[in-house]
């Protein structure tokens, strides 16, 4: 084990304050439901953007992140369009003043408002959104189980501790053991304090992340140009973001491993591969966020209009921070990668770079600095996706269904044993698990293909209803569930099956259902605001108020989604040409991003409203 006493005392002062705050805290959120799981609706936009962020910057996507720059280069800063991470700019520009505008505590919740409270087919569409976003919190949990244990393996071998131990284990579930330990300690933290211990928490872990990967960003520039600019032993077009139909990365030279990565990931036809995740990534885009603590936090601002200012803040204060860590990682691991020791039993094992290379190069006190913030890394996702899926079972099963007159002690209660639970299934999960990439892989291309369909439909058409919603959903997610059983090749490119297959769910579902109440529709047209296809709504609202205002904005809206997308992938490369000192297409960028942040003050920020 490497770690210095200074490291571990770092480490060891960071846990004891997420211990504070979770106590200093548990007053305050057990005041009622709504302070435990959303904040009372109080919090700061700027104080819930740090969260947001601080959730997503995770130890697992981390690691995916430095194994995709390193065989990939920076064309790497397409790969997460998967998700897609573009979805923000939607939400940042008119989807989350949209959401928050219904004043609702969950995704089940806000259904309520879209298709009414009352009727057979609402019911089930509003069980099988809750079923929806368990089986995501779930993978997600799952997800950053398998991350974190992968990445305390590194610094914890398993000889170091094994001695002390009553018992022995196998290699392959040495890292669930770590994983096991540390989710424990992250469930207390969470369960006790609810969303406000979590985002003070998150605020703390954000601070510390943003010193460790400046000075990890430092060191790799240090390292880098100390030994002159051509050093890095990559294939031809690797420092290229841009590309063809085909990568046309050859690793054989150099690291033939990566080659086999490339095969094995799927992405050898590049252009296909962007352009299926560009599609995918627009349609769920305009379907909103999915049910997770992306969600929670959209829902828990003050305002819509601070549900936007949250909502663009998040990538402004993830992306350059993050990068930096993946580019400077990168960069050590390319001119050290013989030191690593990378291979295992089943080859070379890219996901192993980034705590490998924490590690090997990093001094005495930004080791446990860097360490520190990627544990709470994982403890900031971990909260999030768990305070999300407390949300459901509790708002939209316990007190609808099992017990609607519960007192305030009694559902705090609740939230304890739920959140015990939750956790519980998530390790499960975990241990039948392949890996990182095999859970995400899974919930962005698998689970999100039949979850887009009836989402994209709730939105903009209103013969839509709670029937389609139901059936679009349930085929979609069975789908998913059934080809995660028999399909083993990349879901991105079966995505088009599961939305066909939801997009006939959907139309079966709506015209087998007659239409959602018109009450409820003029209700949520005119508090929602939303664009698309509501003519029939619009004229008996405008014959009641001839003073009404449709929203006309569906250009202006599309026009600043272009530029924020523009100005998302400049976020994201600039760390990258800083590190790699790349002065033409660096000062290229800043101008880019000046020029669009000019823009979009005028054509968003000062149009802002609730």
């Amino acid at each position: 084990m490497r770690l210095h006493w200074i490291d571990i005392l770092i480490l060891v002062l960071y846990l004891l304050t997420m211990v504070f705050i979770g106590v200093y805290m548990r007053k305050r959120a057990s005041l009622n439901k709504e302070s435990y799981l959303m904040g009372g609706k109080k919090m700061p936009w700027y104080m819930l953007g740090l969260s947001d962020a601080s959730d997503m910057f995770d130890i697992s996507g981390t690691m995916w992140m430095v194994a995709l720059c390193f065989v990939y280069g920076l064309k790497s800063i397409w790969i997460p369009w998967l998700w897609p991470v573009f979805n923000q700019v939607f939400m940042m520009m008119f989807l989350s003043k949209w959401l928050r505008r219904s004043n609702a505590n969950t995704g089940a919740e806000w259904l309520g408002t879209r298709f009414g409270t009352e009727g057979k087919a609402i019911r089930k569409s509003h069980a099988v959104v809750v079923v929806f976003a368990l089986i995501g919190c779930f993978g997600f949990l799952a997800y950053g189980f398998i991350g974190l244990g992968k990445f305390i393996e590194i610094f914890v071998p398993w000889s170091t501790i094994s001695p002390y131990l009553p018992f022995d284990l196998s290699a392959e579930y040495v890292s669930h053991f770590y994983g096991i330990i540390f989710t424990l300690f992250a469930m207390f933290y969470s369960i006790i304090g609810g969303l406000h211990s979590i985002v003070l928490g998150d605020f703390v872990k954000y601070m510390i992340m943003t010193v460790a990967c400046v000075a990890i960003a430092v060191i790799a520039m240090m390292e880098l140009h100390s030994k002159g600019n051509t050093v890095l032993s990559v294939p031809d077009g690797w420092l290229d973001p841009f590309f063809g139909a085909y990568l046309n990365l050859d690793w054989s030279r150099l690291v033939p491993a990566a080659n086999e990565k490339i095969k094995n990931d799927g992405f050898e036809l590049f252009g296909i591969f962007f352009m299926m995740m560009l599609f995918k990534g627009v349609f769920a885009s305009l379907a909103g966020p999915a049910p997770n603590y992306d969600m929670q936090k959209v829902l828990s601002t003050r305002s819509p209009k601070e549900a936007s200012k949250m909502t663009g803040f998040v990538s402004i204060v993830l992306l350059p921070v993050r990068y930096s860590m993946v580019i400077g990682l990168t960069v050590l691991a390319l001119l050290y990668f013989p030191q690593l020791q990378l291979e295992g039993a089943n080859g070379v094992d890219f996901e192993r770079i980034l705590p490998a290379s924490i590690n090997s190069f990093l001094p005495v006190g930004i080791l446990g600095l860097v360490l520190t913030g990627l544990l709470g890394a994982f403890m900031g996702t971990f909260s999030g996706t768990l305070n999300a899926a407390q949300a459901y079972i509790i708002n939209d099963v316990y007190l609808k269904y099992i017990n609607p007159v519960a007192t305030n002690r009694t559902i705090i209660r609740a939230n304890y044993i739920i959140g015990i639970l939750v956790v519980s299934v998530g390790i499960i999960l975990g241990f039948f698990a392949k890996d990182v990439n095999s859970v995400l892989q899974w919930i962005v291309g698998g689970l999100y293909g039949g979850y887009i369909a009836a989402n994209l439909f709730k939105w903009y058409w209103w013969r839509f209803n709670a029937n389609g919603f139901f059936w679009g959903m349930a085929s979609g997610i069975l789908s998913a569930l059934v080809f995660l059983k028999f399909y083993d090749g990349l879901f991105l490119y079966i995505w088009p099956i599961l939305f066909l297959i939801s997009v006939v769910g959907c139309l079966v579902g709506t015209y087998t259902a007659p239409p959602t109440s018109w009450d409820t529709l003029e209700r949520f047209y005119t508090t929602v605001k939303p664009w698309g296809w509501w003519g029939p709504v619009y004229e008996r609202v405008i014959a009641k108020d001839a003073s009404f205002q449709a929203n006309k904005n569906f250009k202006l809206d599309m026009f600043n989604v272009v530029l924020g997308v523009i100005a998302q992938c400049c976020l994201t490369i600039l760390p990258m040409y800083v590190v790699l000192w790349m002065e033409l297409p660096l000062l290229i960028t800043v101008s880019i991003l000046l020029a669009i942040v000019l823009i979009l003050k005028k054509t968003w920020w000062d149009k802002l409203e609730d």
